[in-house]
């Protein structure tokens, strides 16, 4: 009885383990900005303040003068509807994830 114990704890550590290592891993709004500044060479003009006040925070709880994180990005995407592309798709949906 006992091993079955142990064995099931064992099991069960080890599926633990595996689920914190397939957790997705959630980017810096900084990090992300990188990967737009490379992939949108020249940016819509009304969304070149939402990036630069992105690329100084790490997430969408942090604050920025006395916006928050989320509205930053929200308004960033709202003006950002010129830039296309499977990047663009994927750093979009990305971004609005991070504002749910």
């Amino acid at each position: 009885m006992r091993i079955r114990v142990y064995k099931t704890n064992i099991v069960q550590t080890l599926i633990i383990k595996a689920m914190k290592a397939t957790k997705p891993v959630v980017r810096t709004l900084g990090e992300i900005c990188e990967d737009i500044r490379k992939d949108w060479q020249k940016m819509h003009f009304g969304a070149i303040p939402y990036f630069q006040a992105m690329k100084s925070l790490n997430s969408v709880t942090d604050t920025y003068g006395m916006d928050s994180g989320k509205i930053i990005v929200l308004y960033f995407l709202s003006n950002a509807s010129t830039w296309k592309g499977e990047t663009a798709k994927r750093i979009k949906l990305e971004l609005k994830e991070m504002c749910k």
